[in-house]
């Protein structure tokens, strides 16, 4: 039985790189059981708020949504075999850097996915990662490698 492999995908919610690992990694017939964080910016943001109570301080808002989303994402990463974290331009992705690091400190293999243009501004990330890609089908690349060894 060939084995399966659990990949979390982290970060910009706002672009389709998630799809296209996912179509990718299918196309591949590859091994993979994919998850990710809550990407409904919304439903994420208010997910503490909906289910605990409302709060009158934004920051007890944020801060409650913060800890329910932190049960889904440091349980899905500490399970993860692979941990995919991709920082786009246009927000500062801060969980996204979060989870890195908690993969990282966990010694999860960390492979960072973003543009050129942040590499300076991700020089300490990308020094934590095994691997860097800038696009989403060198992720597909680097995974149909590492599962099954194929270039």
């Amino acid at each position: 039985m060939q084995r399966r492999w659990s990949i979390y995908l982290s970060g910009e919610i706002h672009s389709d790189w998630r799809e296209r690992i996912i179509s990718g990694a299918t196309a591949a017939d590859l091994p993979v059981d994919v998850s990710a964080p809550v990407t409904d910016h919304g439903a994420s943001d208010d997910v503490g708020v909906r289910i605990l109570g409302e709060e009158n301080d934004g920051f007890w808002k944020d801060h409650k949504g913060a800890q329910v989303n932190a049960i889904r994402t440091r349980t899905l990463i500490r399970h993860a075999d692979i941990v995919v974290v991709r920082f786009g331009d246009k927000y500062r992705q801060w969980n996204a850097a979060f989870d890195a690091g908690f993969a990282c400190a966990l010694g999860k293999p960390l492979i960072i996915l973003h543009d050129a243009d942040l590499t300076h501004a991700l020089k300490e990330v990308d020094a934590a990662a095994l691997a860097v890609a800038s696009q989403p089908e060198q992720v597909v690349d680097l995974l149909s490698y590492v599962i099954e060894g194929k270039q």
